[in-house]
């Protein structure tokens, strides 16, 4: 059974934008960038409409008004480094870009056109914005967390598998984002009775191992942090967990739908959805340095209950009832 559907989502949430706030009408085709993530991934295109959609209902049309030119970048850096180039050079009115990893390349390409970022954990630790309230430079956007979310993972992990006592913490440790994750996580793990290792996602054959060294003592569990890296090596991180039994807890839904067992995040349709206030005021002529960073307005329970009873788990009722999507 499903609480929320993905696309009832998206089209939704279209309508916090009244038809009355729509934008003035250009004589100028206006043009957008927009660099995020796999080209054929559902979540990708699920964000990259909730955008066009949110734009749509501000008054700026795609092909009419408004060119959108959309790059996906699928967590390579070069790829990315190439797209972010490529789309400067378009000399856009605005560009929008997901995730953290993307917002710095795009960063070190230019620091004149105006940049709306989504999906980024630590905007002022990342160095990409001064502070929430002024940003000061040609980006600004929306947050994907406070850090104190990651110590959430974690006591999900407990919730629906008391058993665990040792939990392995898939990160980036070469992200400040990897690192205040995992700071977190380590500082709740004593209340909760668990042993913390960290993992790093950097490289394929290396998490492979340490996963499957980690496994071969019992009562263990995963927790996938935020980052980029994850998310392209995702369907790895799924089909280890399958593969040694581990109950995992992710940061993103997408996680869940490949067969993890539990995801609690930021909505990240919404987060695209709400991106478009943000463009339309830089096309009106607002600048980045002037719209503060904003938080997330929108979190989301996703379990999945196939992946429970493939490892002998009861999810508890008062949780399943908690949950925006239940996947069977």
């Amino acid at each position: 059974m499903r609480r929320r559907e993905f696309v009832t989502l998206v089209g939704g949430a279209a309508m916090v934008w009244p038809f009355s706030a729509r934008a003035q009408q250009s004589d100028r085709m206006r043009r957008i960038g927009f660099l995020i993530g796999v080209a054929d991934d559902a979540n990708s295109r699920a964000m990259y409409e909730a955008f066009r959609q949110g734009l749509q209902q501000l008054g700026w049309i795609d092909g009419r008004n408004v060119r959108i030119d959309a790059r996906f970048g699928a967590g390579d850096p070069v790829g990315i480094r190439k797209y972010a180039a490529e789309l400067v050079a378009f000399s856009p009115d605005v560009i929008l870009v997901t995730g953290a990893v993307a917002t710095q390349v795009l960063l070190q390409e230019t620091r004149t056109v105006p940049i709306v970022f989504t999906i980024v954990p630590d905007p002022v630790g990342s160095g990409f914005v001064n502070s929430l309230s002024h940003p000061g430079g040609n980006a600004s956007g929306f947050m994907q967390f406070e850090y104190s979310l990651s110590g959430k993972w974690l006591e999900l992990l407990k919730q629906v598998a008391p058993n665990v006592t040792r939990a392995a913490i898939l990160w980036d440790p070469t992200i400040p984002a990897g690192i205040g994750q995992y700071a977190v996580i380590q500082s709740v793990a004593p209340s909760l009775g668990v042993d913390v290792i960290p993992i790093s996602v950097s490289n394929t054959s290396e998490t492979e191992r340490a996963i499957a060294a980690f496994a071969s003592q019992p009562n263990g569990g995963l927790i996938v942090t935020a980052s980029a890296l994850a998310v392209t090596h995702r369907e790895l991180i799924n089909s280890l967990a399958a593969k040694h039994k581990l109950p995992a807890v992710a940061n993103n839904r997408v996680f869940v739908t490949s067969g993890v067992l539990i995801s609690y995040g930021v909505d990240f349709v919404d987060q695209h959805l709400r991106a478009a206030a943000y463009v339309d005021r830089i096309l009106k002529g607002e600048k980045p340095a002037d719209l503060p960073v904003q938080a997330p307005t929108k979190y989301e329970l996703v379990i999945n209950l196939k992946t429970a009873k493939a490892l002998g788990l009861i999810v508890p009722p008062t949780l399943l009832a908690q949950a925006d999507a239940v996947i069977e």
